[in-house]
């Protein structure tokens, strides 16, 4: 069990503090710098959030995972190509929620 604050909370926190009061106070020509280290703070709190389980359910790494996808372990009509095609499609979106949220908002 973790104690509270976790990573991405943390984050979030920092993340504001260096929004909300330290953005501020800074010159005007340092305000791209601390905006990019912002939306670095979101992805890395976002990408501590994704889940794998899923995917290490259906092979214990990523190099047998994609060996079992090519040998058409999963394809259609396949006992697990559901299993698989869910667990693919909730890695997609969890990176896309940490790359992109946006665009999920679209799709």
């Amino acid at each position: 069990m973790h104690e509270r604050p976790e990573g991405p909370e943390l984050l979030a926190a920092a993340r504001r503090l260096l929004l909300d009061r330290l953005l501020p106070a800074l010159p005007a020509h340092l305000h791209y710098e601390a905006r990019m280290i912002a939306n670095a703070m979101a992805i890395a709190a976002r990408s501590a959030e994704v889940p794998a389980a899923a995917l290490r359910a259906l092979a214990p790494d990523e190099a047998l995972l994609c060996s079992a996808i090519r040998a058409g372990r999963f394809a259609p009509g396949k006992p697990r190509h559901e299993e698989a095609r869910a667990a693919l499609l909730a890695l997609a979106r969890a990176r896309c929620a940490v790359s992109a949220p946006k665009a999920l908002d679209r799709a």
